[in-house]
């Protein structure tokens, strides 16, 4: 058993560990501009934060009559996407140093992310975080994606740990919402500061309301140690 005692800790990936955003918003703006949407702007893009890839191509999909296939548009996306995650995803320093310190502490880690399985898998090994995060669960792999609880509780069920030992690390609104709706405490560093008042993330045991500017390894770590005391 870890020095956290039976705690393990599930890790949204985009906007949490690494700051991924920007690359997918050129991916989903190149891809709608080939099919006649020119102007999608940052502000569109942050609303769709949190959510899987393929309902964020399905909700594009329908809002902008386009006729092309969701599985074409997913491809294209999703190839773009993968290009610019190649060239480089810049891992957020602190959450690299909690990584690294849960790691030594022996805490069970998950990744569990909105992404495709290949988005996740050339992100961990190209920012080297797969060196410490050797389980990830993608949205589709499950039935529903965030915010139903499922990505949250497949990982918890690779873990071995019970639901109410999981610790959940998160950015976004849905994100939160799965981790209260599967039953796990949340650690949440909001992505969007505007929905830092969202309900939510009201449900998070700990908020970082200034996102990744306000947060620290040291602060979550040591929530994460007072609460493993109090035996959670």
């Amino acid at each position: 058993m870890s020095t956290l005692g039976s705690t393990a800790v599930v890790l949204d990936l985009d906007g949490t560990l690494v700051d991924s955003e920007p690359n997918y918003f050129e991916a989903s703006r190149l891809t709608l501009a080939e099919h006649g949407v020119p102007d999608f702007t940052w502000q569109e893009h942050e609303s769709y934060v949190g959510i899987s890839a393929q309902e964020t191509i399905e909700s594009l999909r329908r809002k902008y009559g386009i006729q092309a296939p969701v599985d074409a548009l997913l491809t294209e996306m999703s190839t773009r996407y993968l290009a610019l995650a190649r060239a480089g995803t810049p891992v957020y320093p602190q959450m690299r140093k909690l990584v690294e310190r849960l790691h030594e502490a022996g805490v069970p880690m998950a990744v569990a992310s909105g992404s495709p399985l290949d988005a996740i898998d050339a992100v961990l090994s190209g920012t080297g975080l797969d060196a410490q995060l050797r389980i990830y669960v993608s949205a589709d792999e499950v039935a529903h994606g965030k915010p139903a609880p499922d990505v949250f509780l497949e990982a918890a069920r690779r873990l071995g740990a019970m639901p109410a030992h999981c610790t959940v690390m998160e950015d976004a609104v849905p994100g939160a919402a799965a981790a209260y709706a599967a039953g796990m405490r949340c650690i949440a560093i909001p992505y969007v500061a505007a929905q830092a008042d969202d309900p939510a993330f009201a449900t998070a045991g700990l908020l970082f309301r200034g996102g990744q500017r306000e947060f620290t390894a040291e602060a979550a770590y040591d929530w994460l140690a007072r609460t493993a005391t109090a035996g959670t």
